[in-house]
């Protein structure tokens, strides 16, 4: 699955932060319900215009990004 075919950035899109295409559903908010809880039953039926591999494909958007974040190590 691409990521590249359900995320999108776009600055004139809720500032910029990574979203479902098409929509204003934002990866954070998708990783945010299901950290609350959410089932992706409940999640998909509290927003309708989402699909099981959209929500799929933030899950493997937000891992990347903990992937590639930058580690410093205080002193």
């Amino acid at each position: 699955m691409s990521k590249q075919v359900y995320i999108e950035r776009n600055p004139k899109v809720m500032l910029g932060k990574p979203v479902i295409k098409g929509t204003r559903i934002t990866v954070e908010l998708i990783m945010r319900k299901l950290a609350d809880g959410f089932s992706m039953a409940e999640l998909l039926e509290s927003y309708p215009n989402l699909n099981e591999k959209q929500v799929l494909a933030a899950f493997s958007y937000a891992a990347d990004m903990i992937a590639n974040e930058d580690i410093i190590e205080a002193a």
